[in-house]
């Protein structure tokens, strides 16, 4: 957990519709499992930080949020879709990877193990390959044009 609370850091979504700036110190990153993450997300687990220490700050467009139960509300980008929120009585947690640098935010712990798919843990032995190197499988890579926002304002 870092410590600076002049820490600025800033994100989006995929499309740039929404964005963000997160200032002060992050709190605990974490994992969940959990079924509901998992259906938020679309996928194995969701990356998480919490932000309920610092001041999130939208720079462009509010998130849409759908209410995933009586307590917690998700936000997302209404455009493309991005999951950027878990939003819960005790504060707010951002997307880990829709921070413009997420590397530099690691996890700590994991959270809703018992929701957990039992090959998540065998990923790292499965074959790796740079995207480049998919290219004969997927020659359509060699006039790929990303609309993707880029990782900063």
């Amino acid at each position: 957990m870092s410590e600076d609370v002049s820490e600025v850091r800033t994100g989006g979504c995929q499309c740039g519709a929404v964005r963000f700036r997160v200032e002060g110190a992050l709190g605990h990153a974490s994992i969940c499992h959990c079924r509901m993450c998992q259906k938020a997300y679309g996928n194995f687990f969701a990356p998480l930080v919490s932000v309920r220490e610092a001041t999130l700050i939208w720079t462009k467009a509010e998130p849409a949020r759908f209410q995933s139960s009586n307590l917690v509300q998700r936000g997302f980008c209404a455009k493309c879709g991005t999951p950027l929120t878990y939003e819960a009585p005790d504060g707010a947690a951002v997307s880990i990877a829709a921070f413009d640098e997420p590397a530099t935010i690691v996890p700590e712990i994991q959270f809703g193990v018992e929701a957990k798919l039992a090959y998540v843990d065998d990923l790292p032995s499965l074959p790796t390959r740079t995207t480049i190197e998919d290219i004969d499988a997927a020659p359509f890579l060699n006039d790929l044009i990303s609309y993707q926002h880029p990782d900063h304002d």
